[in-house]
């Protein structure tokens, strides 16, 4: 170990960073991965301080990288260890490969190239795990792209480990772009492998042949024949070595067809049928990715997903039942051809599996179905109430709780039938999650609302006092004849403690149900000007209408400061409802939602600055154009990964389709 670590206290590692400040905490990490019972901890923490979520190489790096090298190569440190370290040299290469210059720092690409010298020969190391993370790591050296293909497929030809080999090939196609003289003979040796007898084999080769010739299908239907004939003509089992499951491995496969939408809508159809429960539920993930992604999968898989809920093919795979329901749910209104299925499941006679049944009421509520009040009602009532009180926006498939103020916000119409199970669960919420989460629903329905209102002023004195003051400024005048007025005066002098937003978030609510803006304007104008506390003044003053007048010259000040996202739309609301002007605000709309029909991604702001330009009506003919593409598009212009993806876009379009009709009187079919 001494030989190993020689010359490390030399290095004046004070003045070197990485992601925490100086890198004196790194000679001892160093040390530590020689002590086994502090080597995981040791390397965990270099990951995390060192390359931390990458994006650039610290100075700490390149004279960290010889040190970490002699471990991963030292046979006495544990294999899982030597793997790791693997992994975390790989992942500066990465970053370095694809960050910014300026971000990477200048001792990098030398001391990566020594890295390389010393990473080669571990492709024949004696342990599995080191050989297996070797490959991934070389697949970032670009620079010598050709002599790491040598000894890449020299290993091949004695590589017995079924997942080294898979790793090998995967690291050829990453370096054949970056190869010269190795290239055409690599992409022969690959095309060869796709007619592998080993369904694994198979498969990554065709994810290497697409890093090697990126947006390209190498040969007539080849990587959409592969993948066919692996999926629909060998067992599950095969299809991926290591601890990958069958679930995972059927989207990726299904990935594999890249841009062939028709190739890959048709394969999911088929695997949604499939007698494995596993591969049925990888087949589900990428039927939701694809109907979020493009409109026009809607149609061609959506009847393939109901079938699992159907009497004749109802899936027993409870987990599958549940997934099932979510895309249901999450297509909404497209949907409706099977809300019979997803009526049958909101009992537990129907479906006994309470996160299944739970996913059908939240469906059938989407669809604006009567059918789930009733047992959402039971839910309130009692103890199993199956959905979460926060709202998740994480990107993935994962299956986490719905919401219950996103099931019951869109029920209002019913609310005489929910609201005796809500009030009677307000009056004995136990957590601020719960009764904020009941407060925002009650907020929701507005006027109908309103026989809660002794329940919300029964929390005026607590920690949810925000929330029952928003529910009762959107209940409206109901409320406002019924609200202690001296109460909600001196709870403006003294908000809630611990929560910093609270003074503004009730000035707000405040001014709205009553009508006296001073104690918001006093709290918030202020602000105006400030990089992050624009929001809240400017849809303050928008809301005072003309009233507003004293202040446009500090709003069009504003105008111009961001071209997207909630600053350009608050300002121009605010503008036009106090100046009654559309063409200093149209063009500034028009720049904000204009990008987005190119790139998609749109967000929230979005929709609501194209509600805007409904509102404004004529005035806002300029956005027609943009507002029709957004209507034409195939892919979605929201942003992607998520069951959310369908609800935005569907609002953005129902938001497009009205502001078209205010601006030009029709909308195009």
């Amino acid at each position: 170990m001494s030989d190993a670590l020689a010359g490390l206290d030399a290095i004046h590692w004070a003045a070197l960073e990485h992601a925490y400040g100086t890198a004196t905490d790194v000679p001892g990490l160093l040390r530590d991965l020689y002590r086994p019972e502090k080597a995981v901890d040791a390397v965990d923490e270099l990951f995390s301080n060192v390359h931390h979520q990458g994006g650039g190489v610290y100075s700490a790096a390149p004279p960290a990288l010889p040190y970490v090298l002699r471990a991963a190569a030292d046979p006495a440190v544990e294999p899982v260890v030597r793997r790791e370290l693997l992994e975390f040299v790989g992942a500066l290469a990465y970053a370095a490969n694809t960050s910014p210059s300026r971000f990477v720092t200048r001792t990098w690409p030398l001391a990566w190239d020594r890295a390389v010298t010393d990473l080669l020969p571990l492709l024949d190391d004696p342990a599995t795990a080191p050989r297996i993370a070797v490959a991934d790591t070389l697949a970032e050296a670009h620079h010598r792209a050709d002599e790491v293909i040598a000894a890449l497929r020299a290993r091949w030809t004695v590589e017995r480990e079924r997942e080294a080999r898979i790793r090998l090939i995967a690291a050829v196609g990453s370096l054949v772009p970056h190869a010269d003289a190795r290239r055409d003979g690599s992409l022969d040796w690959l095309r060869q492998l796709v007619h592998d007898a080993d369904p694994a084999i198979r498969l990554a080769t065709v994810q290497a042949l697409r890093r090697a010739l990126p947006g390209q299908d190498d040969g007539e239907d080849t990587y959409a024949r592969t993948v066919s004939e692996v999926l629909f003509g060998s067992d599950p089992a095969t299809w991926s070595p290591g601890g990958r499951s069958i679930r995972t491995t059927a989207v990726w496969a299904l990935g594999l067809l890249g841009d062939d939408h028709a190739g890959r809508v048709e394969a999911t159809g088929r695997l949604l049928a499939h007698p494995d429960p596993s591969v049925r539920a990888g087949a589900l993930q990428a039927a939701a990715e694809m109907l979020g992604r493009r409109r026009s999968a809607v149609p061609l898989l959506l009847p393939a997903v109901a079938r699992l809920l159907s009497d004749a093919d109802r899936d027993p795979e409870p987990d599958n039942r549940l997934f099932a329901a979510r895309v249901l749910g999450m297509c909404g209104h497209a949907a409706r051809p099977w809300a019979d299925s997803l009526a049958d499941m909101v009992t537990d006679e129907g479906e006994p599996f309470l996160p299944a049944q739970t996913h059908a009421i939240w469906a059938l509520s989407r669809l604006g179905d009567a059918r789930c009040v009733p047992p959402l009602v039971r839910r309130l009532s009692g103890e199993r109430l199956g959905f979460a009180y926060n709202s998740s926006h994480s990107d993935g498939w994962w299956t986490y709780d719905l919401s219950l103020t996103e099931t019951a916000e869109g029920l209002g119409a019913h609310a005489e039938l929910l609201l005796p199970a809500l009030r009677a669960r307000l009056a004995t919420a136990s957590t601020l999650d719960e009764r904020r989460a009941l407060c925002r629903i009650l907020q929701s329905w507005g006027e109908a609302a309103a026989p809660a209102i002794p329940e919300l002023i029964a929390l005026l004195d607590t920690d949810s006092a925000v929330w029952a003051l928003d529910a009762l400024a959107a209940i409206g005048p109901a409320a406002a004849r019924a609200a202690p007025m001296q109460r909600l005066r001196a709870l403006l002098d003294a908000p809630p403690e611990g929560q910093s937003f609270a003074p503004r978030a009730l000035a707000l609510a405040y001014g709205r149900l009553t009508g006296d803006r001073d104690p918001a304007l006093t709290l918030l104008l202020p602000r105006l000007g400030e990089p992050y506390g624009q929001y809240n003044p400017a849809i303050l003053l928008g809301e005072l209408g003309p009233a507003g007048a004293p202040y446009v010259d500090r709003l069009r000040e504003l105008l111009p400061a961001h071209r997207e996202g909630w600053l350009p739309l608050c300002v121009s609301e605010a503008l036009w409802r106090i100046t009654g002007r559309a063409d200093e605000i149209v063009p500034v709309l028009v720049r904000a939602v204009a990008p987005f029909t190119e790139s998609g991604g749109a967000y929230r702001a979005v929709i609501e600055t194209v509600r805007l330009l409904g509102e404004i009506g004529p005035p806002a003919a300029p956005a027609e154009p943009f507002l029709k593409a957004f209507l034409d598009a195939d892919e979605r212009p929201v942003r992607h990964g998520t069951w959310r993806s369908v609800p935005e876009d569907d609002e953005l379009c129902a938001a497009a389709r009205t502001a078209l009709r205010a601006i030009t009187g029709s909308v195009p079919r």
